[in-house]
């Protein structure tokens, strides 16, 4: 027989069972009597994990574009093995990435199962069409694996959601106009970027919708 156990990252105990189990199998380890045990790693471990969010990036690289303009969107993605032990039994978690879900500011979200490339690929785009500044935040869908004491990867039932840090964009309109070309453009006057204030936020898109 085999004591399995479910486990909190902490160590602590939360649901017990029994079954028959082979003495010596990989990813098994025994009780101070000799009873092998397996160790399960539930979702709710897994997300007390330190998961960390993935480098997001919204080009261009400047910190704006203009209106109607792609917005090119990607994240470095990597999975990331998490080294813990549990009841003294070495445990490895992996988190793998599996969807990513963009919230660009302007009520419009893309979710998609790929992470995107930098320009000039056009896998993850975007496109303003009013002047503004916007929040663009990531949210990365992980899945779960876990090795006991070096044995076979297990999938763990469920996934995560991880938010990165929100990137800023400014989405700038581009007007012609007449100057004297006697007159220097005093760029001071005119900042091509202006602060981030309540007066330059970036409005909602009547149109926005969901993407993927």
């Amino acid at each position: 027989m085999k004591r399995t156990l479910t486990l909190a990252a902490t160590g602590t105990v939360v649901g017990e069972s029994y079954s028959c189990a082979l003495p010596g199998q990989p990813g098994n380890a025994a009780a101070p009597d000799g009873t092998p045990i397996v160790i399960t790693v539930t979702q709710s471990d897994f997300a007390s994990l330190p998961v960390q969010p993935l480098p997001a990036h919204a080009g261009p690289p400047d910190g704006w574009l203009p209106v109607n303009m792609d917005l090119v969107l990607y994240a470095e993605t990597a999975e990331q093995t998490l080294p813990t032990t549990l009841l003294g039994i070495p445990v490895e978690v992996r988190a793998i990435p599996s969807q990513y879900t963009w919230d660009l500011g302007d009520g419009t979200t893309i979710t998609t199962d790929r992470p995107g490339r930098p320009f000039p690929a056009l896998d993850v785009t975007h496109t303003y069409r009013y002047e503004g500044w916007y929040d663009i935040t990531l949210t990365t869908t992980f899945r779960g694996q876990f090795s006991v004491n070096g044995g076979p990867w297990q999938d763990i039932d469920g996934t995560i959601d991880i938010a990165s840090p929100p990137v800023e964009i400014f989405s700038k309109s581009l007007e012609s106009r007449l100057v004297n070309p006697d007159i220097p453009v005093d760029e001071s006057a005119d900042p091509w970027i202006p602060p981030r204030t309540p007066d330059t936020e970036g409005p909602q898109d009547p149109d926005a919708r969901r993407k993927g």
